[in-house]
């Protein structure tokens, strides 16, 4: 192990040994399963720590834990639920139709959230918190939580850099090399790609300012009336953001002091052992195993029936053995060499050294783990940031993407003969995962290490980017280049002024001299 890393792992035990139990509270409101298995894994860890953890969410744990208090919120799973079958038609409409529905969507789940009865006799109750961890995604107003108690607000970007999270604490996006998550570009550009990324930030800059969030400030302003600092205030005073990203996996990009990638902190580091009767089906397929799933959100049960005909053929003609994660036990025709379950344990089956690639939508946190463990992949993007993930697999020479709007038989089954049968996918996989395993200390331990940071140094106000306190003219000095161009502008003016007078003087004078030599 490099020295680097092994003082960074020794200033964190050292923290950890005097470290005191703090008390969080835990705001992971999304009915997405995959958003909540990453802020989870953070609040089980601080648990095991000996911190109090009370965690708001639709996912209760199944299994209690040692100070670790659920919260559930069960409206929002519901709420979730009805809106599932419709997401595959997400593909369908535009990146601006899917940004509206998706801001939509943000504020029916804060107000769902808020008049959740469970929240509502927390926030009656005299409990007290020492911060309060907020997945970003869609939820302004429920910052308020934050002012309510008077605690730091920690934020946990389960999507990756985006302006939800960037804009809480300051990093700079030059749109000139940093794509918006929500476009398949890099940070290569052409000179169109930069032009229609400048274009789609100024649009979604004026969605967030115009549209959206004076909407969720409404929410907060009623739900938080006693509330001190209005929500604009709280959102750009957090005290820290924590990402659910790497820049192996993405591009190199700016962050300010108190913005951290933990991409993956929620990946098992050690294989747990699956069950019985899935082990024998992965260990006795001579040619090894694809495994397929669509993501928590996205469910392959709702795939049209066209689309669903074409991968059971495909699947039927392989010689490899198939894991399906499709969410109906009743799959008409499925082929004997394909297996279903409703759910796998995604992160152990990656693991496995039989499973030799991945189906994947392209979310992020299934390519994060794919790529931890090694395993090249091929991508059905539909939304989001699915699409800019599968680019960079591409482009990485890691993973191949196939389209969903013309998905058939004939370009599934090419893919996947294509990623078996070149072995530089995996040989790139494995390099990829190589360098994203290649960090100074454990995402997890780095995420917890930044919590009690914040906590032990009442806010970690010194981390706070004084950009933040300045407005759209001041930032980006606006003012100061108009008095400077005013003050050239005048210096220029006057001096033309005095030229101009010099040069009438001059004239004068050389005609008076004129008249001079005539009259004598």
């Amino acid at each position: 192990m490099h020295l680097p890393s092994l003082i960074l792992m020794a200033t964190a035990l050292l923290c950890a040994a005097n470290v005191q139990a703090y008390r969080f509270l835990a705001v992971l409101h999304t009915g997405a399963r995959s958003h909540h298995i990453v802020g989870s894994a953070l609040m089980k860890e601080l648990a095991r720590r000996g911190h109090q953890v009370t965690v708001i969410s639709p996912f209760p744990l199944k299994k209690p834990m040692e100070n670790y208090v659920d919260i559930e919120t069960p409206r929002i799973k519901a709420a979730m639920d009805s809106t599932a079958s419709n997401l595959l038609l997400a593909v369908e409409r535009s990146v601006i139709e899917n940004m509206r529905n998706f801001h939509e969507m943000g504020l029916n789940m804060s107000r769902t959230f808020l008049e959740e009865a469970n929240v509502k006799a927390l926030l009656a109750s005299n409990q007290t918190f020492d911060a309060v961890i907020n997945e970003i995604f869609l939820s302004e107003a429920l910052f308020g939580l934050s002012e309510h108690y008077n605690i730091p607000l920690i934020g946990l970007g389960t999507f990756g850099a985006h302006p939800w999270n960037t804009d809480m604490v300051g990093s700079p996006s030059p749109p000139s090399y940093v794509a918006s998550a929500m476009l398949p570009f890099s940070d290569r550009m052409t000179l169109w790609q930069r032009v229609a990324n400048f274009a789609y930030n100024i649009f979604e800059r004026l969605l967030l300012d115009v549209y959206y969030l004076p909407k969720q400030a409404a929410i907060y302003k009623k739900y938080f009336p006693n509330n001190k600092r209005d929500m604009y205030e709280v959102r750009r005073n957090a005290a820290l953001v924590l990402l659910n990203q790497h820049v192996s996996l993405s591009f190199s990009r700016p962050y300010v002091h108190n913005q951290i990638e933990v991409g993956g902190m929620h990946i098992n580091r050690k294989r747990s052992p699956l069950p019985v009767d899935l082990e024998r089906f992965i260990n006795e397929s001579k040619h090894g195993v694809i495994y397929f799933s669509m993501g928590s959100n996205l469910r392959s049960k709702f795939l049209p029936l066209e689309k669903r005909q074409a991968i059971l053929e495909t699947f039927r003609g392989l010689k490899q053995r198939v894991l399906w994660k499709f969410e109906d036990p009743q799959l008409e025709g499925k082929p004997d060499n394909v297996y279903i379950s409703e759910w796998f344990p995604q992160d152990d089956i990656l693991a496995h050294p039989n499973v030799k690639l991945f189906i994947t939508h392209g979310g992020l946190l299934s390519t994060t783990e794919s790529i931890y463990h090694g395993k090249p992949f091929i991508g059905i993007p539909i939304f989001g940031d699915q699409f800019l993930n599968m680019n960079r697999a591409e482009a990485g020479g890691y993973g191949i993407r196939v389209d969903y709007t013309s998905f058939t038989k004939d370009k599934f089954k090419a893919a996947i003969e294509r990623m078996v049968s070149d072995e530089s996918y995996a040989k790139r996989a494995a390099a990829v995962s190589a360098t994203y395993r290649d960090q100074p200390m454990n995402p997890l331990d780095l995420a917890v290490y930044w919590v009690e940071y914040v906590v032990r140094h009442k806010g970690a106000k010194h981390l706070h980017c004084s950009g933040q306190d300045l407005n759209f003219i001041q930032y980006h000095s606006i003012d100061t280049m108009l008095i400077l161009f005013g003050g050239i502008s005048l210096v220029l003016l006057l001096f033309m002024l005095l030229i101009r007078a010099v040069w009438g003087w001059l004239q004068f004078a050389l005609a008076r001299k004129d008249i001079k030599e005539k009259v004598h």
